[in-house]
């Protein structure tokens, strides 16, 4: 498995495989791969942050963090992870999840935050947000909505509401 920067050109193999990742999961919301689109428009975008794995030629994951706030505080926000179903159980995902806070942390971010599977992310060192003192602009289960420190004491002082860039269509 190769991970890599997502490039221009993956863009619609992206999109299908995102679309694919989701439509079978009851808890999506169908527009995962339209939002996708919409944040590689928005200046929450980080290039370096959409990365894609790749076998055999063929892109069977992706991953994007994008630019929020957590109050006045800067953080990332991981959404959406996708894995190619027929690809679900190789490790895809957390490879993807690890690489990119490997390279958050380089770009010197120091926390993200995920709703998400509370069974999922914890293995990653997730805990719920609310933990901290980080709430959400909406209601969401709080065993669903965590945040990861990248670094020690990465929200040491920080706390307050999260601010999902506009494209993320909330509120």
């Amino acid at each position: 498995m190769n991970i890599r920067k997502e490039l221009p050109q993956d863009y619609e193999e992206v999109y299908d495989l995102v679309k694919a990742a989701f439509e079978t999961m009851s808890e999506a919301s169908g527009d995962e791969q339209d939002l996708v689109n919409r944040l590689r428009k928005g200046d929450a975008f980080i290039p370096e942050l959409s990365l894609v794995a790749e076998m055999d030629g063929k892109i069977v994951g992706h991953i994007l963090f994008t630019k929020m706030k957590i109050g006045d505080h800067e953080s990332l926000s991981l959404a959406p992870v996708s894995v190619l179903p027929e690809y679900h159980g190789q490790g895809i995902g957390s490879a993807l999840i690890l690489e990119g806070h490997r390279i958050a942390r380089e770009m010197g971010y120091r926390s993200v935050v995920v709703i998400g599977h509370a069974y999922y992310y914890p293995r990653f060192g997730y805990k719920k947000a609310h933990l901290f003192g980080i709430t959400a602009p909406f209601e969401v289960p709080p065993e669903a909505f965590m945040v990861i420190e990248l670094v020690p004491e990465g929200l040491k002082g920080i706390s307050g509401m999260i601010q999902y860039p506009p494209e993320f269509l909330i509120g």
